[in-house]
Protein backbone atom coordinates (compact mmCIF):
# COMPACT_ATOMS: atom_id res chain seq x y z
CA UNK A 1 0.00 0.00 0.00
CA UNK A 2 2.82 2.31 0.79
CA UNK A 3 4.43 2.14 -2.83
CA UNK A 4 0.42 2.51 -4.17
CA UNK A 5 0.25 5.89 -1.77
CA UNK A 6 3.64 7.27 -3.28
CA UNK A 7 2.24 7.16 -6.68
CA UNK A 8 -0.78 8.49 -6.17
CA UNK A 9 0.78 10.93 -4.07
CA UNK A 10 3.55 11.90 -7.30
CA UNK A 11 0.53 11.97 -9.51
CA UNK A 12 -1.59 14.53 -7.48
CA UNK A 13 1.57 16.42 -6.76
CA UNK A 14 1.10 16.44 -2.49
CA UNK A 15 2.11 14.57 0.24
CA UNK A 16 1.36 10.59 1.20
CA UNK A 17 -0.35 11.98 4.40
CA UNK A 18 -2.64 13.99 2.28
CA UNK A 19 -3.22 10.85 0.30
CA UNK A 20 -3.82 9.16 3.42
CA UNK A 21 -5.82 11.56 4.89
CA UNK A 22 -8.16 11.64 1.54
CA UNK A 23 -8.86 8.33 1.55
CA UNK A 24 -9.61 7.76 5.06
CA UNK A 25 -12.41 10.61 4.70
CA UNK A 26 -10.97 13.05 6.95
CA UNK A 27 -12.49 16.44 7.30
CA UNK A 28 -9.73 18.79 7.22
CA UNK A 29 -8.66 18.59 3.35
CA UNK A 30 -9.71 21.27 0.73
CA UNK A 31 -11.90 20.01 -2.24
CA UNK A 32 -9.35 20.99 -4.67
CA UNK A 33 -6.98 18.99 -3.08
CA UNK A 34 -9.12 15.65 -2.48
CA UNK A 35 -10.41 16.37 -5.82
CA UNK A 36 -6.64 16.23 -7.43
CA UNK A 37 -6.13 12.56 -5.13
CA UNK A 38 -9.16 11.27 -6.45
CA UNK A 39 -8.46 12.26 -10.41
CA UNK A 40 -4.86 10.74 -9.45
CA UNK A 41 -6.21 7.59 -8.63
CA UNK A 42 -8.81 7.78 -11.45
CA UNK A 43 -5.77 8.69 -13.42
CA UNK A 44 -3.37 5.81 -12.83
CA UNK A 45 -6.10 3.27 -12.58
CA UNK A 46 -6.26 2.07 -8.52
CA UNK A 47 -9.88 1.69 -7.51
CA UNK A 48 -11.39 3.91 -4.99
CA UNK A 49 -11.95 3.53 -1.50
CA UNK A 50 -16.03 2.26 -1.45
CA UNK A 51 -16.84 5.32 0.22
CA UNK A 52 -15.34 7.50 -2.41
CA UNK A 53 -16.56 5.08 -5.64
CA UNK A 54 -18.38 6.33 -8.04
CA UNK A 55 -18.52 3.85 -10.51
CA UNK A 56 -15.45 4.69 -12.44
CA UNK A 57 -14.74 3.46 -15.73
CA UNK A 58 -12.26 4.01 -18.51
CA UNK A 59 -13.82 7.01 -19.99
CA UNK A 60 -11.72 9.85 -21.97
CA UNK A 61 -13.73 13.34 -22.87
CA UNK A 62 -13.43 14.21 -26.24
CA UNK A 63 -14.64 18.24 -27.15
CA UNK A 64 -15.43 19.81 -30.43
CA UNK A 65 -17.29 22.68 -30.88
CA UNK A 66 -19.74 21.74 -33.27
CA UNK A 67 -20.59 18.59 -35.61
CA UNK A 68 -21.58 20.58 -38.53
CA UNK A 69 -18.01 21.13 -40.25
CA UNK A 70 -17.58 17.40 -41.68
CA UNK A 71 -14.12 17.85 -40.11
CA UNK A 72 -15.43 17.44 -36.20
CA UNK A 73 -17.09 14.27 -36.94
CA UNK A 74 -14.24 12.78 -39.02
CA UNK A 75 -11.58 13.63 -35.94
CA UNK A 76 -13.82 11.84 -34.10
CA UNK A 77 -14.62 9.21 -34.86
CA UNK A 78 -10.30 8.41 -35.62
CA UNK A 79 -10.26 9.23 -31.83
CA UNK A 80 -12.70 7.06 -30.50
CA UNK A 81 -11.78 4.20 -32.75
CA UNK A 82 -8.23 4.70 -31.59
CA UNK A 83 -9.30 4.82 -28.12
CA UNK A 84 -11.67 1.41 -28.19
CA UNK A 85 -8.52 -0.43 -29.22
CA UNK A 86 -6.91 0.67 -26.23
CA UNK A 87 -10.15 -0.08 -24.05
CA UNK A 88 -11.32 3.16 -23.63
CA UNK A 89 -14.80 4.47 -24.20
CA UNK A 90 -15.03 8.07 -25.54
CA UNK A 91 -17.33 10.79 -24.00
CA UNK A 92 -18.50 13.49 -27.24
CA UNK A 93 -18.90 16.61 -26.05
CA UNK A 94 -19.79 19.86 -28.37
CA UNK A 95 -19.99 23.56 -27.90
CA UNK A 96 -23.78 23.78 -29.78
CA UNK A 97 -25.86 23.09 -26.93
CA UNK A 98 -26.43 24.86 -24.11
CA UNK A 99 -23.44 23.69 -22.12
CA UNK A 100 -20.06 25.86 -22.43
CA UNK A 101 -16.78 24.59 -22.27
CA UNK A 102 -16.15 25.19 -18.84
CA UNK A 103 -19.22 23.41 -17.65
CA UNK A 104 -18.58 20.40 -20.28
CA UNK A 105 -14.93 19.96 -18.13
CA UNK A 106 -16.79 20.00 -14.85
CA UNK A 107 -19.55 17.35 -15.82
CA UNK A 108 -16.09 14.87 -17.50
CA UNK A 109 -14.68 15.08 -14.08
CA UNK A 110 -17.68 14.69 -12.11
CA UNK A 111 -18.32 11.27 -14.93
CA UNK A 112 -14.03 10.56 -13.43
CA UNK A 113 -13.08 10.06 -16.84
CA UNK A 114 -9.44 9.54 -17.12
CA UNK A 115 -8.19 11.95 -19.72
CA UNK A 116 -9.31 14.50 -21.99
CA UNK A 117 -8.85 15.44 -25.65
CA UNK A 118 -9.43 19.11 -27.15
CA UNK A 119 -10.13 19.67 -30.67
CA UNK A 120 -11.52 23.48 -32.03
CA UNK A 121 -11.75 24.87 -28.61
CA UNK A 122 -11.52 27.77 -26.55
CA UNK A 123 -7.52 26.86 -26.27
CA UNK A 124 -6.98 28.09 -29.87
CA UNK A 125 -8.51 31.16 -28.95
CA UNK A 126 -6.33 33.82 -27.50
CA UNK A 127 -8.93 36.05 -25.98
CA UNK A 128 -11.15 33.29 -24.39
CA UNK A 129 -11.35 32.37 -20.48
CA UNK A 130 -9.02 29.65 -19.83
CA UNK A 131 -9.58 28.95 -15.98
CA UNK A 132 -10.94 25.37 -17.19
CA UNK A 133 -7.69 24.61 -18.51
CA UNK A 134 -5.84 25.60 -15.32
CA UNK A 135 -7.87 24.06 -13.27
CA UNK A 136 -7.47 20.51 -15.51
CA UNK A 137 -3.42 21.27 -15.27
CA UNK A 138 -3.64 22.04 -11.25
CA UNK A 139 -5.40 18.20 -11.09
CA UNK A 140 -2.97 17.11 -13.39
CA UNK A 141 -5.16 15.64 -15.41
CA UNK A 142 -3.64 13.56 -18.64
CA UNK A 143 -4.62 16.52 -21.75
CA UNK A 144 -4.24 16.78 -25.32
CA UNK A 145 -4.90 19.47 -27.48
CA UNK A 146 -5.28 19.74 -31.43
CA UNK A 147 -3.57 22.16 -33.23
CA UNK A 148 -2.55 25.78 -32.18
CA UNK A 149 -2.66 26.63 -28.89
CA UNK A 150 -2.72 30.48 -26.98
CA UNK A 151 0.42 30.42 -25.95
CA UNK A 152 0.16 30.18 -21.92
CA UNK A 153 -1.15 26.99 -22.48
CA UNK A 154 1.44 24.26 -22.02
CA UNK A 155 -0.36 21.07 -22.96
CA UNK A 156 0.82 18.15 -25.09
CA UNK A 157 -0.64 19.10 -28.58
CA UNK A 158 -0.66 17.64 -32.59
CA UNK A 159 -0.77 19.84 -35.11
CA UNK A 160 -1.24 20.73 -38.97
CA UNK A 161 2.15 22.50 -39.70
CA UNK A 162 0.22 25.71 -41.48
CA UNK A 163 3.27 26.66 -42.34
CA UNK A 164 3.44 23.68 -44.97
CA UNK A 165 -0.10 24.58 -45.41
CA UNK A 166 0.11 27.58 -47.09
CA UNK A 167 3.05 27.45 -48.88
CA UNK A 168 1.23 24.77 -50.84
CA UNK A 169 -1.72 26.82 -50.99
CA UNK A 170 -0.27 29.96 -52.15
CA UNK A 171 2.57 28.05 -54.36
CA UNK A 172 -0.42 26.09 -55.87
CA UNK A 173 -1.80 29.50 -57.10
CA UNK A 174 1.16 31.13 -58.11
CA UNK A 175 2.24 28.15 -60.34
CA UNK A 176 -1.04 28.81 -62.05
CA UNK A 177 -0.17 32.61 -63.23
CA UNK A 178 -2.35 34.31 -60.20
CA UNK A 179 -0.78 37.11 -58.78
CA UNK A 180 -3.70 38.94 -56.39
CA UNK A 181 -4.37 35.98 -54.04
CA UNK A 182 -6.27 36.72 -51.31
CA UNK A 183 -6.57 34.67 -48.12
CA UNK A 184 -9.75 34.48 -45.81
CA UNK A 185 -8.92 33.24 -41.88
CA UNK A 186 -11.04 33.21 -38.47
CA UNK A 187 -11.13 35.53 -36.03
CA UNK A 188 -8.23 37.85 -34.99
CA UNK A 189 -7.84 35.85 -31.88
CA UNK A 190 -7.78 32.62 -33.38
CA UNK A 191 -4.13 30.98 -32.82
CA UNK A 192 -4.27 28.68 -36.25
CA UNK A 193 -5.73 31.53 -38.84
CA UNK A 194 -2.59 34.03 -36.92
CA UNK A 195 0.17 31.46 -37.73
CA UNK A 196 -1.31 30.94 -41.50
CA UNK A 197 -1.48 34.66 -42.24
CA UNK A 198 2.41 34.52 -40.78
CA UNK A 199 3.12 31.96 -43.34
CA UNK A 200 1.26 33.40 -46.16
CA UNK A 201 2.55 37.00 -45.71
CA UNK A 202 6.25 35.33 -45.32
CA UNK A 203 5.85 33.37 -48.58
CA UNK A 204 4.44 36.13 -50.75
CA UNK A 205 7.19 38.51 -48.99
CA UNK A 206 5.61 40.87 -47.32
CA UNK A 207 2.06 42.12 -45.52
CA UNK A 208 -1.15 41.53 -47.99
CA UNK A 209 -3.16 44.44 -46.47
CA UNK A 210 -6.81 44.04 -48.07
CA UNK A 211 -6.09 40.56 -49.43
CA UNK A 212 -6.41 39.45 -45.97
CA UNK A 213 -9.96 39.24 -44.79
CA UNK A 214 -11.29 37.43 -41.81
CA UNK A 215 -14.73 35.86 -41.16
CA UNK A 216 -16.78 33.25 -38.63
CA UNK A 217 -15.90 29.60 -39.49
CA UNK A 218 -18.96 29.39 -41.87
CA UNK A 219 -20.15 29.31 -45.71
CA UNK A 220 -22.06 32.41 -44.62
CA UNK A 221 -19.31 33.94 -43.53
CA UNK A 222 -16.91 32.61 -46.56
CA UNK A 223 -19.32 34.03 -49.05
CA UNK A 224 -18.93 37.74 -47.11
CA UNK A 225 -14.91 37.76 -47.37
CA UNK A 226 -14.35 36.57 -50.54
CA UNK A 227 -17.10 39.31 -51.89
CA UNK A 228 -14.56 41.55 -50.42
CA UNK A 229 -11.35 40.07 -51.72
CA UNK A 230 -13.16 39.98 -55.36
CA UNK A 231 -13.85 43.36 -55.21
CA UNK A 232 -10.27 44.01 -53.92
CA UNK A 233 -9.09 42.34 -57.37
CA UNK A 234 -8.41 39.13 -56.10
CA UNK A 235 -8.16 35.77 -58.67
CA UNK A 236 -7.35 33.30 -56.48
CA UNK A 237 -8.28 33.04 -52.92
CA UNK A 238 -6.69 30.50 -50.04
CA UNK A 239 -9.36 29.76 -47.36
CA UNK A 240 -8.53 28.61 -43.76
CA UNK A 241 -11.58 25.85 -43.73
CA UNK A 242 -13.70 23.96 -46.81
CA UNK A 243 -17.03 25.49 -45.34
CA UNK A 244 -15.34 29.15 -46.29
CA UNK A 245 -14.07 27.93 -49.51
CA UNK A 246 -17.69 26.98 -50.51
CA UNK A 247 -18.77 29.98 -49.33
CA UNK A 248 -16.12 31.77 -51.69
CA UNK A 249 -17.14 29.53 -54.55
CA UNK A 250 -21.17 30.77 -53.91
CA UNK A 251 -19.84 34.73 -53.84
CA UNK A 252 -17.71 34.65 -57.04
CA UNK A 253 -20.86 32.54 -58.89
CA UNK A 254 -23.42 35.38 -57.54
CA UNK A 255 -21.25 37.89 -58.84
CA UNK A 256 -21.66 36.27 -62.46
CA UNK A 257 -18.03 34.87 -62.29
CA UNK A 258 -16.92 31.09 -62.79
CA UNK A 259 -14.84 29.11 -61.10
CA UNK A 260 -11.91 28.25 -61.94
CA UNK A 261 -11.74 30.43 -65.10
CA UNK A 262 -12.87 33.69 -63.29
CA UNK A 263 -11.71 33.04 -59.75
CA UNK A 264 -9.95 29.90 -58.21
CA UNK A 265 -10.93 28.76 -54.64
CA UNK A 266 -8.73 26.40 -52.47
CA UNK A 267 -10.40 25.13 -48.97
CA UNK A 268 -8.18 23.43 -46.36
CA UNK A 269 -9.14 20.46 -44.13
CA UNK A 270 -10.55 17.97 -47.31
CA UNK A 271 -13.45 17.72 -45.14
CA UNK A 272 -16.32 15.01 -46.46
CA UNK A 273 -17.44 15.18 -49.74
CA UNK A 274 -15.27 17.40 -50.82
CA UNK A 275 -14.49 15.58 -54.06
CA UNK A 276 -17.90 15.97 -54.69
CA UNK A 277 -18.78 19.51 -54.85
CA UNK A 278 -19.52 21.46 -58.04
CA UNK A 279 -16.17 22.20 -59.13
CA UNK A 280 -14.86 19.63 -56.68
CA UNK A 281 -12.30 21.70 -54.61
CA UNK A 282 -9.23 22.36 -54.29
CA UNK A 283 -8.13 21.88 -50.91
CA UNK A 284 -5.45 21.13 -48.54
CA UNK A 285 -6.05 17.91 -46.71
CA UNK A 286 -5.42 17.56 -43.08
CA UNK A 287 -3.61 14.24 -42.32
CA UNK A 288 -6.98 13.73 -39.57
CA UNK A 289 -5.80 9.68 -39.04
CA UNK A 290 -2.14 10.58 -38.23
CA UNK A 291 -3.42 13.48 -35.77
CA UNK A 292 -6.12 11.19 -34.62
CA UNK A 293 -3.97 8.06 -33.29
CA UNK A 294 -0.49 10.82 -32.16
CA UNK A 295 -3.36 11.95 -29.87
CA UNK A 296 -4.47 9.28 -28.36
CA UNK A 297 -1.14 7.75 -28.13
CA UNK A 298 0.04 10.79 -26.22
CA UNK A 299 -2.79 10.58 -23.84
CA UNK A 300 -2.96 7.25 -22.91
CA UNK A 301 0.83 7.48 -22.49
CA UNK A 302 0.12 10.32 -19.78
CA UNK A 303 -2.40 7.95 -18.40
CA UNK A 304 -0.15 4.93 -18.04
CA UNK A 305 2.71 7.03 -16.20
CA UNK A 306 4.60 7.95 -18.61
CA UNK A 307 6.14 11.68 -18.56
CA UNK A 308 4.71 13.77 -21.22
CA UNK A 309 6.54 16.67 -22.43
CA UNK A 310 4.06 19.79 -23.27
CA UNK A 311 5.39 19.81 -26.55
CA UNK A 312 4.30 20.44 -30.35
CA UNK A 313 3.93 17.53 -32.77
CA UNK A 314 3.54 18.71 -35.94
CA UNK A 315 2.05 16.57 -39.09
CA UNK A 316 2.56 17.91 -42.53
CA UNK A 317 -0.28 18.26 -44.56
CA UNK A 318 -1.27 17.57 -48.61
CA UNK A 319 -2.39 19.88 -51.22
CA UNK A 320 -5.15 17.66 -53.26
CA UNK A 321 -5.31 19.70 -56.32
CA UNK A 322 -9.19 19.18 -58.00
CA UNK A 323 -11.35 21.33 -60.34
CA UNK A 324 -11.29 25.09 -58.20
CA UNK A 325 -7.94 25.92 -59.39
CA UNK A 326 -7.20 26.65 -63.10
CA UNK A 327 -4.46 29.05 -64.65
CA UNK A 328 -5.22 32.51 -64.03
CA UNK A 329 -7.26 33.34 -67.81
CA UNK A 330 -6.00 36.13 -69.88
CA UNK A 331 -7.86 38.86 -71.22
CA UNK A 332 -8.35 38.46 -74.62
CA UNK A 333 -7.33 42.21 -75.32
CA UNK A 334 -3.94 41.95 -73.37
Amino acid sequence: MARHLAAVAKQAGVSEATVSRVLNGKASISDATREAVLTALDVIGYERPTQLRRGRARMVGLIVPELSNPIFPALAEVISGALAQRGFNSVLCTRTGSMSEAEYVDMLLERQVSGMVFAGGQYAEADARHEHYDKLRKLRLPLVLINAAAENLEFPRVSTDDAVAMEQAYGHLESLGHEKIGLILGPDDHVPSRRKLDAFEAVRGGSAGELVERAMFSLEGGQAAANRLITAGATGIVCASDPLALGAIRAARRRGLAVPDDVSVVGFDDSAFMNCTDPPLTTVRQPIEAIGRAAVALLTGAMEGTKIAPDELFYEPELVVRGSTARMRVPADA
